[in-house]
Order: structure tokens, then sequence, then C-alpha cells
């Protein structure tokens, strides 16, 4: 999927992320459950540093995340691009 950030102004292209519920929802797998926490602890560190906090579940080597602003009435705003950008970046040194 492909999504304009109008705050960085330009492409930004969010790997594997869907649009339902008015939420961004994206599944990421990994080796063994030590990779998905590990995943998981450094998306907690990028997400507390921008202020806009995922819902997640991890079952062993899965992790399920689902981004929307609750303050603007928890639809997808701007803010979860920008998450859902991050921790693509995150994810990518796991692949």
């Amino acid at each position: 999927m492909y999504y304009y950030n109008s705050t960085l102004h330009h492409l930004t292209i969010l790997i594997m992320w869907q649009e339902s519920n008015h939420q961004l929802q994206a599944t990421f797998q990994f080796k063994n459950f030590t990779q998905a926490f590990a995943f998981m602890t450094e998306v907690a560190f990028v997400a507390e540093s921008m202020q806009h906090h995922p819902d997640w579940r991890n079952v062993w080597n899965r992790v399920d995340i689902r981004l929307s602003t609750h303050d603007a009435g928890n639809i997808i705003t701007d803010k979860d691009h920008q998450l859902a950008a991050a921790i693509d970046g995150v994810f990518e040194k796991y692949k």
C-alpha cells in the first residue's frame, strides 16, 4: 500500500499494512519468540518517542499491530501512517 505522508512531504511505502475498521493493521512474523519480543521492544521505544502507542498482540513468533488515533476519535491519521512507517523501518532488520 502507498500513503502520502503530508507531514514528511514524501511518499511512504507501508509494507503489509491494511486499512480495516478505521485502523491500520499488520502482522509481522519472526524466527522465534525472542526475535518477536526484541522487535516489540524496539517499537516500544519508537512509539514512546512519537507519543503514539500501538494496540498489539504477540503469540510466539507473530506480532499483530493495529494503529488508530484515539484523540481523533479512533480514526487513522498522519500519526498512524508515521508510526507504521517507523515500524516498517524497525522490521527491516529482522527480515
